[in-house]
């Protein structure tokens, strides 16, 4: 008998043999190893494969020769000029700070504290990008001279890459018209907490800046309310069965959503995590109620502990672990598949 070393049928352990045997079972292995011979997804296949055409068209991009003719120029600076008028027209307003000042006196949670320092930081980024829109504009029609940060904001806009200076207050992986799709949905999300004046019943986690902070804020509110501290609490997770509409607010902790689950797919009726469909390589959890707990010293070992990751880039990115019941199969399975969740996409 041998011993399979994976879901593929040529990983195996080979019989006892001769030292032809041993090279013969060798030379017919594969030339390129897939995912499932390290138990991961067929998924991760169609991942790595993405990833590596994005690093050679990237790459392909910084060699294509800058020369062009005048014609060519005019008619990059037209485009240019049209995606910033589009741009400008779709800006989103800034948020009234005394209408969140106001809030502040109604609800006195660091919620709201947090809700300021988002809302001081998406003002100071629609002004810097503003300001960086309109000064790029003068530069096109030669009022101001092209410095070296707007001719990078130029090439940028050209080539539809988001500009690494609108990254400072979060990072992301998405392109510019997608980046800013994105960021006017977060502006209307907190404008909408602001104008309600009152909290909202799901919270959009993706849409902060910092959601350790709004995280650590919910941690603190459920700390001051049962008298208890902050270090013996820890969270608890429980994945919505139902539909958003019937959920209504609560005091123990909060409602989540914006949470991509990468290398698994979910099981809303059983509520347990379950192998991904082909080719779909993330897949949007249901609401995630997040609720503060005094701390649990002993380790549920049902559950998968998924890490929670601001971007689809893991290194650096860590926010939150979640825990998520494994179904049908161990938690060391969705180790392999690296199951993580995902708080921002790259598209």
């Amino acid at each position: 008998m041998y011993y399979k070393l994976s879901s593929l049928p040529y990983y195996y352990m080979p019989r006892d043999g001769t030292l032809k045997v041993y090279k013969d079972f060798i030379n017919s292995l594969p030339t390129i190893d897939h995912s499932e011979a390290f138990g991961q997804h067929p998924n991760a296949d169609v991942t790595s494969q993405i990833q590596e055409s994005k690093i050679l068209f990237d790459t392909l991009l910084t060699i294509l020769p800058q020369k062009s003719s005048a014609t060519t120029e005019k008619q990059i600076e037209n485009e240019v000029v049209k995606a910033i008028n589009e741009m400008l027209k779709l800006m989103p307003h800034q948020i009234d700070i005394e209408t969140v000042k106001k809030y502040m006196l109604i609800d006195t949670s660091s919620l709201s504290v947090v809700l300021l320092q988002e809302v001081e930081r998406y003002n100071s980024l629609l002004s810097n990008i503003t300001i960086a829109l309109n000064d790029l504009l003068k530069s096109i029609k030669g009022l101001v001279m092209m410095s070296t940060e707007l001719d990078e904001l130029f090439k940028c806009i050209y080539e539809g890459r988001l500009p690494y200076a609108w990254q400072r207050i979060y990072t992301s992986l998405k392109s510019l018209p997608n980046w800013f799709q994105d960021l006017r949905q977060r502006i209307k999300f907190f404008n909408t907490w602001v104008e309600s004046q009152r909290l909202p019943t799901i919270f959009w986690i993706s849409a902060f800046s910092y959601p350790t902070s709004f995280l650590t804020a919910v941690l603190q509110r459920t700390a001051r309310k049962d008298q208890i501290p902050i270090d013996q609490l820890s969270w608890e997770f429980e994945v919505n069965k139902t539909d958003d509409k019937y959920l209504s607010d609560i005091d123990d902790g909060v409602y989540i959503t914006g949470l991509y689950l990468e290398g698994a797919n979910w099981d809303r009726k059983q509520g347990t995590l379950c192998e991904a469909q082909s080719m779909e390589l993330v897949t949007l959890m249901p609401t995630i109620h997040f609720k503060p707990v005094e701390y649990k010293k002993k380790l549920n070992r049902s559950l998968y502990i998924a890490p929670c990751y601001y971007s689809s880039v893991r290194a650096g990115s860590f926010i939150i672990a979640v825990e998520l019941k494994t179904g049908s199969m161990p938690p060391e399975h969705w180790i392999k598949r690296a199951t993580a969740l995902i708080m921002n996409l790259d598209n």
